[in-house]
């Protein structure tokens, strides 16, 4: 296509949405509302997918070290675990920092508990590569010399990690879902948009004008249908996540092991994708809807 064939679509573009002014404005009305529901159901799941991950990241696994094993067999047993091949971490803790964390956690009546009268175990703290990995992790461990145990939450964590993995198929559903319904919507409301001038398609087959030398006005006019459309969604998301974030950052405590998107990069991405996604069902409902009336 030549530069000046490009140049005159765009500008039979820009004088069609100012032709069929109402028109115009209910596409762009479609696409903003089903873009904003698209963007908001976006900040949603993917807040939730991070503290998911969040949740799933700080399981551990707590392996309580034999009260009867002398430093060499605790320096072996580091060893063996750091030889698992799904293993990440190993952080020692000893029984004094176990107790100190009691106290700090439980209250100043643990405190009372001298260091010679400690119950506690020193412990190993082990993380894996992959959360799902804990249990097989886990198992390995116990057998080997110097445990005394090793502990994860087990029937708890498995059924954490259950509910996590069903509300992420269940959020990927609704979002193809509603994307699809953001599709359907936005591509029916330009074949109306369409419908309006298929004389003038009619009339421009007849004289002799190519299929695409008719389709790209419209798929152009669908593209700035889509622009247009998403400016509001992205202004809205954008603003509202800002405060959302501040009011969140505000009572959630730094060293917590959850916490929401940070606004950078988390909002510009957001923006790309409605913008993107607002572009191209523009100029996919334009495409598909011009075809019909191509046939003359």
């Amino acid at each position: 296509m030549k530069i000046r064939t490009i140049g005159r679509h765009l500008r039979e573009s820009f004088k069609s949405l100012r032709r069929n002014g109402w028109m115009t404005f209910a596409s762009i009305s479609a696409v903003t509302v089903t873009l904003l529901l698209v963007g908001v159901f976006l900040a949603i799941m993917m807040n939730m997918n991070k503290f998911a991950t969040d949740i799933e990241n700080d399981v551990e696994i707590r392996v309580h070290i034999e009260m009867t094993a002398n430093q060499e067999q605790k320096d072996e047993l580091e060893k063996n675990i750091k030889k698992i091949p799904q293993v990440e971490s190993v952080k020692f803790s000893s029984k004094e920092d176990e107790l100190n964390h009691l106290i700090q956690t439980m209250g100043k009546e643990w405190s009372l508990i001298g260091d010679d009268e400690n119950p506690l175990h020193d412990v190993f703290i082990v993380k894996t590569k992959k959360p799902s990995e804990t249990a097989g992790v886990a198992q390995k461990i116990r057998a080997l010399d110097s445990v005394d145990s090793a502990k994860y939450g087990e029937k708890k964590v498995e059924r954490l990690f259950s509910l996590l993995g069903t509300s992420r198929n269940v959020g990927i559903v609704l979002v193809i879902g509603l994307l699809f319904t953001a599709m359907f919507l936005i591509s029916n409301t330009i074949k109306i948009t369409i419908f309006a001038r298929r004389r003038e398609i009619e009339i421009m087959k007849l004289v002799g004008a190519t299929n695409w030398f008719i389709r790209w006005p419209f798929i152009f006019e669908g593209i700035w249908l889509g622009i247009l459309g998403s400016i509001i969604p992205i202004a809205i998301v954008a603003t509202s996540y800002s405060y959302g974030y501040d009011f969140l950052a505000k009572r959630i405590p730094d060293d917590y092991f959850m916490s929401p998107l940070p606004y950078t990069p988390f909002v510009y991405q957001v923006s790309l994708l409605l913008l993107l996604i607002g572009v191209i069902i523009g100029a996919w409902g334009s495409f598909i809807s011009v075809r019909r009336y191509l046939k003359v």
